[in-house]
């Protein structure tokens, strides 16, 4: 295999670089594409760096979730919803609030995770 005709598809990796662990992505490296040098002491960020240059491979800097405003709106209603639940005096009601705030959590995670 040729080093200027390696991309990103002929890799066929099985998971996405930032995934990788950074034993992997040395042995990627070393197997794949020796034009990359120091590889074995470079960090991972540094290697991740190295090879989507290699690849040419650019990265959209800035760039902000769609739902950047939902996420907003709900980490708002979590803030009030804890200062309810600081307010009932029911087990029984603030086993529930808690409960919702945690869903709540969850589908900001979620929303974050969808870019």
């Amino acid at each position: 295999m040729s080093e200027e005709n390696i991309t990103f598809e002929s890799l066929a990796l099985k998971k996405p670089l930032d995934k990788m662990t950074t034993k992997e992505l040395r042995e990627l490296c070393i197997n794949k594409m020796p034009l990359i040098a120091g590889v074995s002491g470079m960090d991972k960020a540094a290697i991740i760096a190295n090879v989507k240059e290699y690849l040419g491979i650019v990265e959209e800097e800035g760039s902000v979730s769609p739902y950047k405003d939902q996420i907003i709106t709900i980490k708002g209603q979590i803030k009030t919803m804890r200062e309810d639940k600081l307010k009932i005096e029911s087990r029984k009601d603030r086993s529930l609030l808690r409960r919702k705030i945690n869903k709540l959590k969850k589908r900001t995670r979620a929303m974050a995770r969808a870019v």
